[in-house]
C-alpha cells in the first residue's frame, strides 16, 4: 500500500490515506488523551527507527498497529478476559479486513499488536511487527532514548505531549489488567531463575518505567 504523507513531525512522514484517517478518528473517539497521544508517539518513534535503519515498511500498517496497540486498556474494550494485547489486535484486524485489506497484511498488524509486550521476538519479525515494539519500548521504557536526536524527540513530544506520562500509563495498565490478573502471566523462565538462582533479581516493569530517561 502507498500512503501519501500530508505532513511530517520531526521529519517523519505521517500517512494521510483514507485508511489512516479512519483509524486515527476511531482511536481519537474511543480513547482519552493519554492513550491517543501515546499511540501517535509509538507510530512516530517506530517509523523513525525504521527509517534510520533503512527498513522497508508499510507506513499505513505501522500507523494502524500503533494506534490500536493499547485499545484493550480503554474502558470500551477492556471487559474481556483475554490478554489486553489481543483485544487491540483483534479489533485492528477486524478494522482492516472490513476495509478490504488482504488477510496476510492484516495479520502483520495483528502480530505487531499481540506481541508488543514480548521482548526480543518482534525484532526478528517483519518490520511492521518490529517497529510497533520499537516505538513502544522507546516511549514507555526509554529504550533508544539516547540514540534519538534531541530535536526529533522534542518535535514529537511538542506535537503529542506526555504530561505525567509515567504515572498515568502505569495506572492505565492497572485499570486494564486488574479484572484479569491471570493474563499478566509472562515469561515462565523468570520463575525458574527466581526459585533456583541465588541472588537473582526479577526485572521489574514498573521500576524500568520509573527509571527511564524520560522526565515524566
Amino acid at each position: 500500500m502507498t500512503a501519501t504523507p500530508a505532513a511530517t513531525i520531526g521529519g517523519i512522514p505521517v500517512p494521510d490515506s483514507k485508511l489512516a484517517r479512519e483509524a486515527t478518528e476511531l482511536i481519537r473517539d474511543v480513547t482519552g488523551d493519554l492513550i491517543y497521544h501515546h499511540s501517535r508517539r509509538v507510530y512516530l518513534f517506530g517509523a523513525r527507527h525504521g527509517l534510520h535503519h533503512g527498513l522497508d515498511f508499510d507506513a499505513e500498517l505501522l500507523c494502524v498497529g500503533a494506534l490500536f496497540h493499547d485499545l484493550g486498556l480503554t474502558e470500551k474494550f477492556r471487559s474481556s478476559q483475554q490478554r489486553f494485547e489481543l483485544d487491540g489486535a483483534d479489533e485492528a484486524r477486524a478494522f482492516l479486513t472490513a476495509r478490504g485489506i488482504p488477510e496476510d497484511r492484516a495479520r502483520l498488524v495483528w502480530e505487531g499488536i499481540a506481541l508488543h509486550t514480548t521482548p526480543e521476538i518482534p525484532h526478528r519479525m517483519a518490520p511492521e511487527v518490529a517497529l510497533v515494539t520499537a516505538g513502544v519500548e522507546l516511549d514507555v521504557l526509554g529504550i533508544g532514548y539516547d540514540t534519538l536526536p534531541p530535536e526529533t524527540r522534542e518535535a514529537i513530544v511538542a506535537a503529542h505531549s506526555r504530561p505525567d506520562f509515567k504515572r498515568r500509563i502505569l495506572h492505565a495498565f492497572h485499570a486494564g489488567l486488574a479484572h484479569r490478573p491471570q493474563t499478566a502471566f509472562g515469561n515462565v523462565k523468570a520463575d525458574v531463575l527466581a526459585r533456583f538462582e541465588e541472588g537473582y533479581t526479577r526485572p521489574n516493569f514498573v521500576q524500568i518505567i520509573e527509571d527511564s530517561p524520560w522526565t515524566d
